[in-house]
């Protein structure tokens, strides 16, 4: 089984928060912030979504940056995963 998602949303999964701090102070648990950034896992086929036409911009492992509090949490087979729209992606990350 897999998740496809449909119109304009996207699946995403959230990458980790980092464990240490710059200056290699190890942060606990409460004092990681969560992180906004994300890895596409799937996208949708956009279409009218409505009444507008959504081209889709993201593809498949791109590295995303996400608004704050964008999405439904969803957990499949296991995994944690946020179900976003196109528009709550701010950014993608490039190399």
């Amino acid at each position: 089984m897999k998740l496809v998602p449909l119109g304009d949303k996207v699946i995403i999964k959230q990458i980790e928060a980092e464990e240490k701090t710059k200056g290699g102070l190890i942060l606990t648990t409460q004092s990681k912030e969560k992180p906004q950034m994300a890895e596409v896992i799937a996208v949708g086929p956009g279409g009218e979504v409505n009444g507008y036409e959504v081209k889709m911009t993201v593809k498949e492992g791109d590295k995303v940056i996400y608004t704050k509090y964008a999405g439904t949490e969803v957990k499949f087979e296991g995994e944690e995963y946020i179900v976003v729209k196109q528009n709550d992606i701010l950014a993608i990350i490039e190399d």
